[in-house]
């Protein structure tokens, strides 16, 4: 089990869940992770990362698979503007490569925004620190778990 991996995992057993997390052969895209494992694209939690122009720092946007950050509508949320996060950046502050960032398990504290249209649904699917590895959780617990903030950002 990789460093990452190990790391989701017990940040889910730290908030006192049970990790149910699934080995998929490629899960990089949304509709491969929701093909994976047998659910709609929109139930898999994408982790979208930006940085904050302003202060630097990675901004986690959680987004259901077949929607879209609206950067106008994002920039809002966050409260300064928005830019490409580059892999270096992502990787000091989340500890995890691009296609493989979880919401939890992170090395360093982030701010995160969950799309409310993953509450439309009782369980939802996010990245397990892999990008072969997705874990299930419901919305309700992706939010106590991540510390994310629900609002409209996507388009």
């Amino acid at each position: 089990m990789s460093k990452s991996m190990r790391r989701v995992r017990a940040a889910l057993e730290a908030a006192g869940f049970e990790p149910e997390i699934q080995e998929t052969k490629l899960a990089r895209t949304a509709l491969d992770a929701a093909d994976a494992v047998g659910c709609e694209v929109d139930q898999i939690a994408k982790s979208i990362i930006f940085q904050g122009q302003n202060s630097g720092d990675a901004i986690l946007f959680l987004t259901a698979g077949g929607n879209r950050v609206d950067e106008t509508k994002a920039t809002a949320v966050a409260g300064e503007p928005l830019g490409k996060a580059k892999a270096a950046l992502i990787r000091t502050q989340t500890g995890f490569a691009i296609g493989g960032v979880a919401p939890v398990g992170h090395l360093n504290p982030i701010r995160a925004f969950m799309d409310p249209k993953l509450l439309e649904f009782d369980e939802i699917w996010a990245a397990a620190g892999t990008p072969h590895h997705v874990f299930r959780t419901s919305p309700d617990d992706l939010i106590k778990i991540s510390n994310a903030q629900i609002y409209e950002f996507t388009s």
